[in-house]
Order: structure tokens, then C-alpha cells, then sequence
């Protein structure tokens, strides 16, 4: 039996000695070719490192809302956020999509007509996926009337009875004039009442990330199950701005004309400030003086939302405040590119001597001005990669600090499909794993690129 054993023992010594001599050639230009790999990749990582303190981008643009450090840990002066009289508000760069400023700003509030963003939102969806028609010849129902016409305390486009009016002409009156009984024939026309509407409402809430939100009518009217929060309200105009501009361009409109009547927009900052382009007042007696701006100054977009003020000229005052001190100490910067290699490790039992990884989506910041030279983007990479892997799998994680803080962290994720290789790469690779010391976790400096101008990052 021990004899058996010994016989055993030395064949496989035999084989694995046979194999090697067999693999020797082949185990060299592995070795080669990886070693080259890894030469390239030292010398791209030292460039990178070189350039990093001098490399400067220009102002760029969706990602999740990430609050700024506070003012006090700057070295870059930047004044406490303002102190407004507001139950909420919250100023967000449309961009980036990191919340710069706010106060409660996930503190459920009544949405008042704001809510009629989120109505616009769904028709312009309807209307994107040709269900229905900036032409449709829409019915007046007695509900609609009722609901929201000239008989109500609320704004109304003062539409008839049993008429029919062109969708465009219903959002039109619901944008610029707030009508309530325009937003209640536009909800009846697309889903067949307002309680289906509603549903369709916070089902593309949820999918925009609406957390704190819940609609039960499209108008805004008071109802206890509606409410909403200052971040959400962001994310949706955001949403809205990015997703459909072509109906966002109705909020920028003054005035509108509607059976003999005509009617201003109640967004006061569109005469006050040429930067603003919309979008939506709202008021209720609980719910006060609210407001939701945007306004774009060079290649920089910001959102306010104020809720709860005590009068218009207090919501009016208080975006104006916010979108200026935004403007003014804030801008937005592209650090990498999607889809493009940040390292090219060497990969290990792999069809590839290498694998590209990088970003799937551009990685945009938006930071105190002055301070871009100061961010420290890293990369944390496992020491070793093995194939396979999939396109898009995540191995490691992108982190940029200002002021030894994280303010955006990020997948670092497998470029391309890596398969396995073939039998001798499996074989040899293994065999020299087998005697190197466990894989560990690597942390290495990014070099940030100069970039152009802006883009907004796709909206999920």
C-alpha cells in the first residue's frame, strides 16, 4: 500500500515537472507580455500623478443628490447657506444633481399647484410615447368644471361646460395660468379619471427617487394624503428639464390667452430675473407661499424650491437669495469620462493580457469655486484581477475627497467582457498564483481631465 502511494505521488511530480518544461516557452511570453502590461500602466498611473496638481477643467454638469461639506471646513471662503423664513427649501445643481444648500429638505410639506409639474410631467410622457397628441380635441367633463372652473376659490383657465379644447391649450393654461380644471380634463383624458391619474402620478415618483412624495389629485388641491418634500420637488424639475425641454419651455411663457381671458404667469422672477426659465408657484392656506425656480447663467443650471413662505413677494425674494448665492459660490466640473479607462491592471487566467477599467457614466462634482485643484480622486482596486469577468462588474470604487471628506464615490467597473483563457494560460496562471501571497485591496491616485462645457448626466 505505501509502495502504491509512492508510485502516485511521484507521477504526479513527473506530470506537473513535464508540464512545466512542456508550458516553459509559453509561461515566458506570459510573463513577458504581463510584465509589459504593467510597465505601461506604472508609466500612465506617474503621467497621471504629474499632471494631476496642474490639470484644470472648465465648468461641466445626474448624479445622486450629495450634500457639500460645510462652509467652515473650506479653506476658499464660502459665506454660511441663507436664512430664510420658510417651512423648506432646497437649491440643487441641475448637473450634478448634489444638493448645495437647504433647510428640512426632506420634511413633508403640501405641494399646493406644484403639484402640476408632476401632472405636466406625466402628459409630456404620454405625449413622448405617442399615447397621446398635442392635437387631441380634449372633453370638458362637468367633474372638471366643477373641480377646478370659475365656481372654485382656486385658479382656474375658465374653461366651459361640455366643450372640447386642444391638449395644448389645456397645458398651456395649466402651466401659465395654474388652471385646476385644465389639470383635471388633461388627468380624465389621458387615464379616464383623476384617481387613476394620481396613480400614474407616484408611480413616476417612485421612479424618480419622489421618496417623501404622494399625490391623490393632479391639481395640488388640500387633500391629507398628498404631501411632498423640498428635494423631491428639485428632483423632479430636474427630471422635467432634462427628460422633456421642449414642454419645460411653456414655463418660461408670461402670459396665455385663453377664451377671451388672458392670464400671467404667477412666477414673478420671469420679469424680475432673465435668467429664470421656470417653472411653478403654489399656495394653499396651509400650505403658504411656495415656489420652484430654475435659471441657467453661462453653462450653469441651478433649481431652487422655497415652501412656506408667508407672501409672494417672500417666495420671490427667497429663490432670488438662493439662486445668488449658488450662482455665485458654486460651480461644476466633469472629473472623468464614462466608459473610458482609468487603469488597464494586468488580468490573471485571462483570454486578455490586460482589463480596461472605468466609470460607466461621467463622474461630475459640483464643488465651492476655487477649490477644483484641491479635490484627491482615488481608485481602490483589488492587487490581482482573475477572469472571468462581465462587462460592467464592479471590482474596486472611484472617491474623490475635499478636505479629507468624500463628496462623490463611484463603481469602478470592468470596461469589457474579459473570458477565461485557454487551458495552458488557465494552467500556468494558476500555478503561479498558487505560490504568490493573497490579493489585497490597492489604493491608487486618479489624474482629473479637462474637460468642456457642461452635460447632464442621464436621469434614472
Amino acid at each position: 500500500m505505501k509502495n502504491l502511494q509512492f508510485v502516485q505521488k511521484a507521477a504526479l511530480c513527473i506530470f506537473t515537472a513535464a508540464a512545466l518544461i512542456v508550458a516553459a516557452p509559453e509561461a515566458g511570453a506570459v510573463k513577458h507580455r504581463r510584465q509589459q502590461a504593467q510597465q505601461k500602466q506604472e508609466q500612465k498611473s506617474a503621467e497621471q500623478q504629474k499632471s494631476e496638481d496642474a490639470a484644470a477643467a472648465e465648468a461641466l454638469p445626474v448624479q445622486p443628490a450629495t450634500p457639500m461639506p460645510g462652509a467652515n471646513a473650506l479653506n476658499v471662503p464660502v459665506p454660511p447657506q441663507p436664512q430664510l423664513n420658510a417651512k423648506s427649501w432646497v437649491l440643487m445643481d441641475f448637473t450634478s444633481g448634489q444638493v448645495l444648500a437647504g433647510d428640512n429638505i426632506d420634511t413633508r410639506v403640501e405641494p399646493a399647484s406644484i403639484t402640476k409639474v408632476m401632472t405636466s410631467y406625466v402628459v409630456s410622457a404620454q405625449l413622448a410615447a405617442g399615447k397621446v397628441k398635442m392635437d387631441d380635441e380634449v372633453y370638458i367633463s362637468e367633474n372638471a368644471w366643477r373641480g377646478g372652473g370659475a365656481s372654485t376659490d382656486g385658479s382656474t383657465s375658465f374653461l366651459k361646460l361640455n366643450s372640447k379644447v386642444p391638449l395644448k391649450d389645456l397645458l398651456y393654461g395649466m402651466i401659465i395660468q395654474s388652471g385646476n380644471d385644465a389639470a383635471i380634463a388633461l388627468a380624465e383624458h389621458v387615464a379616464g379619471s383623476e384617481q387613476t391619474f394620481a396613480a400614474l402620478m407616484n408611480q413616476y415618483a417612485q421612479q424618480l427617487g419622489m421618496t417623501g412624495t404622494h399625490y391623490v389629485n393632479p391639481t395640488g388641491l388640500p387633500s391629507p394624503d398628498e404631501y411632498t418634500t423640498a428635494r423631491d420637488i428639485a428632483l423632479l424639475s430636474r427630471a422635467l428639464i432634462h427628460n422633456y425641454p421642449e414642454e419645460y419651455k411653456i414655463y418660461s411663457i408670461k402670459e396665455f390667452e385663453w377664451n377671451g381671458i388672458t392670464q400671467h404667469n404667477r412666477n414673478s422672477l420671469l420679469w424680475r430675473d432673465s435668467t429664470v426659465d421656470g417653472i411653478k408657484t403654489g399656495h394653499t392656506k396651509d400650505a403658504g407661499f411656495c415656489l420652484a425656480t430654475s435659471a441657467k447663467r453661462g453653462d450653469q443650471r441651478l433649481i431652487a424650491v422655497v415652501m412656506g413662505t408667508g407672501s409672494e413677494k417672500e417666495r420671490a425674494d427667497a429663490n432670488q437669495t438662493v439662486l445668488n448665492y449658488g450662482f455665485r459660490f458654486f460651480e461644476t466640473h466633469k472629473l472623468f469620462d464614462g466608459n473610458k479607462a482609468l487603469a488597464s491592471p494586468a488580468l490573471w487566467r485571462g483570454a486578455n493580457d490586460s482589463a480596461a477599467l472605468g466609470l460607466a457614466e461621467d463622474m461630475l462634482i459640483t464643488l465651492p469655486r476655487g477649490r477644483y485643484k484641491d479635490l484627491k480622486p482615488t481608485m481602490d482596486m483589488p492587487s490581482r484581477l482573475i477572469a472571468p469577468y462581465t462587462k460592467g462588474q464592479q471590482v474596486g470604487t472611484v472617491r474623490v475627497k475635499l478636505d479629507d471628506k468624500v463628496l462623490v464615490e463611484r463603481p469602478l467597473v470592468v470596461l469589457e467582457e474579459q473570458p477565461e483563457g485557454g487551458f495552458w494560460r488557465r494552467f500556468i496562471d494558476g500555478i503561479v498564483l498558487f505560490f504568490k501571497s493573497a490579493p489585497t485591496t490597492e489604493t491608487a491616485p486618479v489624474g482629473t481631465a479637462t474637460v468642456g462645457n457642461p452635460q447632464p448626466a442621464p436621469i434614472k
